[in-house]
């Protein structure tokens, strides 16, 4: 993956979920990667209360839109509040997407 050359990075927070849904989403999407992967260390275990080597953050790459995943624990949680569009440019690809059944 290039060095990330967008002011933008939208940082998507789990519980422990964020490798998983780093590798969701770029399964689904064309000129998708995963990039770097940190992991929590023994440090600040007081503070994170992680396990050592556990993903901390995936940073990864759907069509050249950068996205950091982020394993935070439960303190915040996905809403309607937020959407990402999607733009298809046939039917076929809107039907693609449609059909997708996570």
């Amino acid at each position: 993956m290039q060095i990330n050359t967008k002011k933008i990075t939208p940082c998507l927070w789990f519980d422990n979920q964020a490798e998983e849904a780093a590798r969701f989403y770029t399964s689904i999407f064309k000129n998708s990667s995963i990039g770097s992967i940190a992991r929590y260390g023994k440090e600040g275990h007081e503070i994170h209360g992680r396990e050592e080597g556990t993903v901390m953050t995936v940073e990864f790459e759907i069509d050249g839109q950068p996205f950091t995943a982020l394993n935070g624990g439960p303190i915040f949680h996905f809403t309607e509040a937020i959407s990402f569009q999607v733009h298809c440019e046939t039917q076929e690809e809107v039907d693609y997407y449609w059909d997708l059944n996570p």
